[in-house]
């Protein structure tokens, strides 16, 4: 990994700052503090900032404003690119540097290309994402969209951060619903076959579960009523199972979101791991019987009350197979564990991190994120039905609708722990209100610049044989600092598990460039600075290219 352009000269300020303290006098070498050089929230403020001075003040017992004068006289601005120092306030220390210093990011990005933005902080520590996750009963619906644009943008974004990223999703294959999928679809299939079937109470009355009735009594005919009881609604159940993931899988994939762990509930209970998870718990001394139940003791570790594991009637509650799969996550050995669940599912998280320091497992491996619902607007209203079935929005109908690229982009670029307004018209139109037509034009558009050079027989000069000391614009140096932030955005979306700074960080840039073609052409008289221009222009196509794929989103060349 090539170092950060921008960090290497902060570093070297920072060095050369520590060096005039010592220089002037101030403090010795060993009393110097931990201080920081900070990019100041107002651009007339400079570029670089630093709050040393008063830092020293305690230590030198001089004036904070005499200290940072100090250090001005004795620092060394040619050799860190200061173009010059200003002291304000109390002591900040404000530099303006010489712009020069931003020239050699586009060689990073260029040399980098695909790569860059790539920071190891994870260092091939293991991390689980855990998403979507839905029943495999029906449809995916729209907070399952959000959780897989938001949970795959995290993947992405925590491999480019140096993780060794697993992407799982939980099959709960076991339970009521599978019982009531297996009913719904025996029932369909008896309907289909002109007999008069009732729907079970709790049963599934998706247009999905009809059409796979349909074709099992085109192909099988009532071959199917001729089996015995428990073996016609294992086939039933079998059946229904692969036709609702086959089709959960085909809508993921065309979202542009693969799994490699497919993890099935029923395993656990395959496997007889349930009652050791119990044992094991029990030797631990936080599990009770009371009222013919056996309850968990997860008060104990911040819970507000404690939680049922066995109901009176002998059956599980859904926590048991889940403590038993988390448990199986931790005997994998991941560093880190991420569940993304739905809004639903807020209770859930003590009481899942109870269980684990129960068992003995550091509760702070997981981290549960939530991924709040989803509102879908159109014509200024709020929609609930599809036109097409006139059921509930599914993910496939959006799809349909507005295209993958918009949900991608739209489900990613608000925190995810906040409610999201999905505007379609929006979504769809041409324009610059629409975010996501705005950052892909950007890109586009510097496409067609390229395009247009070698229809003018421009040849593009390879970069380090560019002049580069001719891109001099505020403009110019503005997009340089802006690319030049990437790595740094990317190490900070990773560690807060934030993919939505992505989306910002990248409209931020494409409002730029689009100010920037505004302002200034590209393909000039002058030879040396249309090569320039073309090598700045190559660099940001490349970044707006890396953060887009970040998030999901593709890069077209033209619009």
């Amino acid at each position: 990994m090539t170092s950060n352009v921008l960090d290497t000269v902060k570093q070297t300020l920072k060095e050369e700052i520590a060096r005039s303290i010592v220089a002037a006098g101030i403090v010795a070498a060993d009393q110097l503090p931990e201080f920081v050089i900070e990019v100041p929230k107002e651009k007339a403020h400079g570029d670089f900032a630093t709050n040393v001075a008063m830092q020293l003040t305690r230590i030198a017992k001089r004036n904070p404003r005499d200290i940072a004068q100090a250090i001005s006289d004795n620092l060394n601005k040619e050799a860190v690119h200061v173009a010059s120092i200003d002291i304000a306030g109390p002591g900040f220390i404000n530099f303006k540097m010489d712009k020069s210093y931003l020239h050699p990011i586009i060689l990073q990005v260029l040399e980098a290309g695909e790569r860059y933005g790539f920071v190891n902080i994870g260092r091939g520590q293991r991390i689980q994402v855990e998403f979507v996750s839905a029943n495999p009963t029906g449809s995916l619906h729209l907070g399952h969209a959000r959780g897989a644009a938001v949970g795959d943008a995290l993947c992405n974004l925590l491999a480019f951060a140096g993780y060794d990223v697993t992407r799982e999703y939980y099959i709960n294959d076991a339970g009521n619903q599978v019982v009531n999928l297996a009913k719904s679809l025996e029932a369909r299939y008896r309907q289909a076959l002109g007999q008069d079937a009732e729907m079970p109470e709790d049963g599934y009355h998706g247009a999905d579960i009809k059409q796979f009735a349909e074709e099992l009594a085109q192909e099988k005919g009532d071959a199917l009523l001729q089996l015995g009881d428990e073996e016609r609604f294992q086939f039933f159940r079998t059946y229904g199972l692969t036709k609702e993931l086959d089709k959960i899988k085909r809508d993921l994939a065309r979202f542009g979101v693969h799994f490699d762990e497919w993890f099935s509930e029923t395993s656990i209970y395959e496997s007889g791991v349930i009652p050791e998870v119990l044992d094991q718990i029990r030797a631990q001394g936080h599990i009770y019987e009371q009222d013919d139940a056996t309850w968990l003791r997860t008060t104990t570790y911040g819970d507000d009350k404690d939680r049922v594991l066995i109901k009176n009637d002998g059956t599980f509650t859904y926590l048991t197979p889940d403590i038993a799969y988390h448990r199986n996550k931790y005997q994998r050995g991941f560093d880190r564990m991420i569940n993304i669940w739905g809004a639903d599912h807020h209770g859930y998280i003590p009481r899942m991190k109870a269980a684990m320091s129960a068992l003995g497992y550091d509760a702070d491996k997981l981290t549960v994120l939530i991924a709040q619902m989803v509102s879908l607007f159109q014509n200024g209203e709020k929609v609930k039905m599809s036109k097409r079935t006139g059921k509930a929005v599914t993910m496939e109908d959006l799809m349909d609708e507005v295209g993958v690229d918009p949900m991608r982009y739209f489900f990613t670029m608000r925190s995810m722990d906040s409610h999201l307004d999905f505007d379609m018209d929006l979504a769809v139109s041409k324009s610059n209100e629409n975010p996501v037509f705005y950052v892909q034009y950007a890109h586009a558009r510097i496409c067609s610049i390229f395009r247009q050079a070698e229809e003018q027989g421009i040849p593009v000069q390879p970069v380090r044989e560019v002049d580069l000391s001719v891109l001099r614009t505020e403009e110019e140096f503005d997009l340089l600092r802006k690319m030049g932030e990437l790595p740094e955005e990317v190490e900070i979306a990773a560690g807060q598990y934030a993919p939505h700074r992505l989306i910002r960080y990248v409209y931020e840039l494409a409002s730029q460039f689009h100010s920037y073609y505004k302002a200034e052409r590209v393909i000039v008289e002058d030879a040396a600075l249309t090569q320039a221009r073309l090598a700045m222009l190559a660099a940001l196509r490349t970044v707006i290219a890396n953060v887009l794929r970040l998030v999901g989103v593709s890069s077209p060349e033209r619009m």
